[in-house]
C-alpha cells in the first residue's frame, strides 16, 4: 500500500507491522504485550473504542479518525478497516487493519475520497470540500439550494464521522487530506 500499517487481532495485539509504521514513533507508541497506543488522547480513545465495537457490531464499517501532533493539528488520519468475508483466508486470525494515511499539502480533496476516508455520505463530502475550499456554511447552504439548518445538521454529521471537535478542525483535516503518491513508488519490505 505504501502506507503505514499494522495488522491487529481480536483482542488489540499487534500480529504483523510493515516498517513505515516504524517512522511514526512520535505517533505510535509500542506497549506491552505487542500491543500499541496513540500518543494523541483523544485518537487513542477512538482507536480502542472502534475495536470495542468492532465486537458488537455484525458487520463493522470502517472508522477513520484524525491523529493529531503535540501542536494539536491533525498529521495523520488512521483507518480502522475490519477483516471480514474471504479476507480472513488471507489474513488467519486478525480482525482488523490499522492503516495511517498523511496529512499533507493544503488542497480540497475529491469527493469521493472524503466518503470513502470518513464515510461521508454525498451531501456531507459536498459539505466538508465547500469547508476545505474555504466557503462559510451559509456559502455552501445558498450553493447547494438547501436551508442552512440541513448543513448545520451535515456539520454535526462530518463532527461526530471525522472525530473533531470544532468546524476549524475540520477545514484542516479536509483541506489538508491527501494521498502521498511518491510513497507508493517506494519498494516496501514485508
Amino acid at each position: 500500500m505504501g502506507l503505514p500499517a499494522l495488522l491487529l487481532d481480536e483482542d488489540g495485539t499487534v500480529v504483523e507491522a510493515n516498517n513505515l509504521i516504524e517512522g511514526l514513533c512520535d505517533h505510535v507508541q509500542w506497549r506491552a504485550r505487542n500491543r500499541i497506543s496513540l500518543t494523541d488522547e483523544r485518537a487513542n480513545e477512538l482507536l480502542w473504542s472502534c475495536l470495542a465495537a468492532l465486537d458488537t457490531h455484525p458487520e463493522p464499517a470502517i472508522r477513520s479518525f484524525p491523529l493529531r501532533d503535540e501542536d494539536d493539528r491533525a498529521a495523520f488520519v488512521v483507518h480502522i478497516i475490519p477483516i471480514r468475508r474471504s479476507a480472513h483466508d488471507i489474513f488467519a486470525g486478525s480482525y482488523v487493519l490499522l492503516v495511517v494515511t498523511p496529512v499533507t499539502a493544503p488542497q480540497a480533496p475529491p469527493v469521493e475520497l472524503m466518503r470513502s476516508l470518513f464515510d461521508l455520505t454525498p451531501a456531507e463530502a459536498r459539505v466538508a470540500r465547500g469547508l476545505a475550499m474555504g466557503e462559510a456554511l451559509d456559502e455552501i447552504a445558498a450553493s447547494g439550494d438547501v436551508a442552512i439548518s440541513t448543513v448545520r445538521s451535515q456539520m454535526r454529521q462530518i463532527l461526530e464521522k471525522t472525530g473533531c471537535v470544532r468546524q476549524a478542525e475540520v477545514v484542516a483535516l479536509m483541506a489538508s487530506v491527501t494521498l502521498d503518491r511518491g510513497a507508493a513508488k517506494k519498494p516496501v519490505k514485508p
